[in-house]
């Protein structure tokens, strides 16, 4: 004949749960809250798609994203610019305006070929003496 079990283990002092040490506190059942989500509980948040790792890097709320472009792509770019109406040939010089193209800031890596005539918001100091070293212009917006 079945029995209860509570009634089973009624006076024993552990209820057969092994030794008075076993079902104390948290570590008994792995932590508490979210504990081991990436550890000993990985496949259980897995599986219900709650796995997060922590957060990463810094991110400054304060900055504004400045779009930036190299002198040597621009240069590359300068008879492509021609042919499309977003630069002017004066002379020997491209003059072109960055604010146009969506660039704010120029920056100095590459090499220059041409004579530029460029107008944005802001230069590197690589990318100014790049450009007048070619015989170029500079202007800030």
């Amino acid at each position: 004949m079945p029995t209860n079990k509570r009634s089973k283990y009624r006076g024993s002092r552990t209820c057969g749960g092994g030794t008075h040490k076993n079902r104390r506190g948290a570590g008994n059942r792995g932590g508490r809250g979210r504990a081991g989500q990436r550890d000993h509980r990985f496949s259980h948040f897995y599986l219900k798609g709650e796995i997060s790792n922590g957060k990463h890097g810094f991110i400054s709320k304060t900055s504004v994203p400045v779009s930036t472009l190299d002198i040597g792509a621009i240069d590359q770019m300068a008879e492509a610019l021609l042919q499309e109406g977003l630069a002017t040939r004066e002379g020997d010089h491209i003059v072109l305006d960055a604010t146009e193209l969506g660039i704010d800031k120029v920056l100095g890596s590459g090499k220059v070929t041409h004579k530029l005539s460029i107008s944005a918001r802001e230069f590197s100091e690589r990318a100014r003496t790049k450009i007048e070293e070619m015989g170029g212009q500079v202007k800030t917006v």
